[in-house]
């Protein structure tokens, strides 16, 4: 089940809102414990037990870990349990095909379908157990309250990745009021409007671009799917953290922040601080300042953003164009930091241009299907005037809608925003009967075009 699904929309959480609404306090976490399993079994019920194992067994060695003293051999094991059912569904399949490939032998692969969502939950679950370790909270005594941390439904499935420490206390503890209810729907339409509106219109144009024969792929198609996709990552994915938010804020929690119009970035760094800010920040404290960060010399610290930044690009996924892709960032996360950095900070418009090239060059790699397919469209990008042919496809993709949607869709990463963050027309819109009329609008347009068009694919899914 997804947010923008008319299942979801007009059955699963009204119904669900009103229900937790009207249930007492003290059941109310066990009533979204049960509906966020719902949720999640309801498109894989065979992984639900999956699930709750894992959550049974990381409530288990938390009490462990704080009652024998925090000893690393708990922590370890709890580790290696948590990585080893991630890298089993996500991870063994591509190993032996990279064994396979090396040895220039063909295994037979494993009937293995990969769990909606693992590689969130389970980062949540990691989160728990090396916090508590650390000594920074007491261990969660109910297995309810820890199992909706898990589980929770509006960052089960694809985020954004909440850390305990940041809602323990709301497990608790929590205040559902109008304002907040209100600000969660507000939150929740602009989300729903991000995926449906531009995601769905420019996802449609950039699968039928990915599609095509390479010999009709020119230079101008190839810049038209790099550029779109970058859209539809960026709609796809922010949509549905907003979307998350908001669901939070309707049932009294709030989580952070998980982008910060990333495309205003002057250098990569900048992006990564902007980007997925949940994931930045698990990597941050959970693999980067373990491993030393930048307090062990120059050397060390190239090393340990690249094995950050190469297992980022494999968290994403079980293919050779995500470990290029993490390996690519790595690659100008170290030469800002060598000195390119510096010649940016002085030259803001060759640093716009610098960065906005390479993070559309870097999504080449993470939509395409595999390298043979990311080199031939960074090829005819590189040199779009070698390969050039009818304009008959463009003008089929390109109806007047998409290029309005498209324009909306480049406005709205952050441009328009940041022209008019300091007037006060802002201030006088946000609450406004103007801006509720709007999102009542613009909800209603959502509805009509899920209800005319079946197309509504959730990129992160996939993770």
């Amino acid at each position: 089940m997804v947010f923008s699904s008319m299942i979801f929309l007009w059955l699963f959480l009204p119904v669900v809102l009103v229900l937790y609404y009207f249930a007492q306090d003290k059941l109310r976490n066990i009533f979204l414990l049960i509906v966020s399993l719902i949720f999640y079994s309801w498109g894989e019920p065979k992984y639900v037990l999956l699930m709750v194992c894992s959550i049974v067994i990381n409530w288990l060695f938390g009490l462990v870990i704080e009652e024998y003293g925090r000893k690393k051999m708990f922590l370890v094991t709890a580790i290696v349990l948590n990585l080893g059912v991630l890298g089993y569904f996500k991870y063994f399949n591509f190993l032996v095909q990279i064994v396979g490939d090396i040895s220039k032998k063909e295994f037979k692969v494993l009937a293995v379908s990969l769990p909606i969502g693992i590689s969130f939950f389970t980062f949540q679950a990691l989160s728990y157990i090396i916090d508590l370790y650390r000594n920074q909270y007491k261990a969660q005594r109910s297995l309810i309250n820890l199992a909706l941390y898990i589980s929770f439904f509006p960052q089960l499935i694809a985020g954004p990745i909440v850390k305990y420490k940041d809602i323990n206390q709301q497990l608790d503890n929590r205040t559902i009021t109008y304002v907040k209810v209100a600000e969660g729907i507000r939150r929740f339409i602009y989300g729903l409007g991000k995926k449906v509106i531009i995601a769905n219109t420019v996802a449609y144009c950039v699968d039928e671009i990915y599609a095509l024969e390479y010999s009709k792929l020119t230079g101008m198609l190839a810049w038209a799917g790099a550029i779109l996709y970058t859209l539809q990552i960026y709609y796809d994915f922010s949509g549905y953290s907003d979307m998350a938010i908001g669901l939070g804020k309707m049932f009294g929690f709030e989580f952070l922040e998980n982008f910060n119009y990333p495309y205003l970035s002057s250098s990569m760094q900048e992006f990564w601080r902007r980007w997925h800010i949940s994931l930045g920040t698990w990597f941050r404290e959970y693999v980067y300042i373990p491993l030393g960060g930048n307090r062990k010399g120059i050397s060390r610290t190239y090393l340990n953003l690249f094995i950050v930044f190469l297992l980022t690009g494999l968290w994403h996924g079980a293919n050779y164009t995500f470990i290029l892709w993490g390996i690519y960032h790595g690659f100008f996360q170290i030469i800002e930091r060598i000195g390119l950095g510096k010649i940016l900070d002085k030259h803001m418009l060759a640093a716009k241009i610098y960065t906005m090239l390479v993070f559309i060059f870097g999504w080449v790699l993470f939509r395409a299907d595999n390298l043979l397919q990311a080199g031939v469209m960074v090829k005819r990008m590189i040199f779009p005037w070698q390969y050039t042919g009818d304009a008959l496809i463009m003008g089929q993709l390109f109806g007047t809608k998409t290029i309005i949607i498209i324009i909306l869709g480049i406005m709205g990463c952050g441009f328009v925003q940041r022209v008019f963050r300091h007037c006060s027309v802002v201030w006088k819109w946000k609450e406004s009967y103007l801006e509720i009329a709007c999102c009542g609008a613009m909800f209603i347009f959502c509805i009509v075009m899920l209800a005319s068009n079946t197309y509504n694919p959730f990129i992160y899914f996939r993770f």
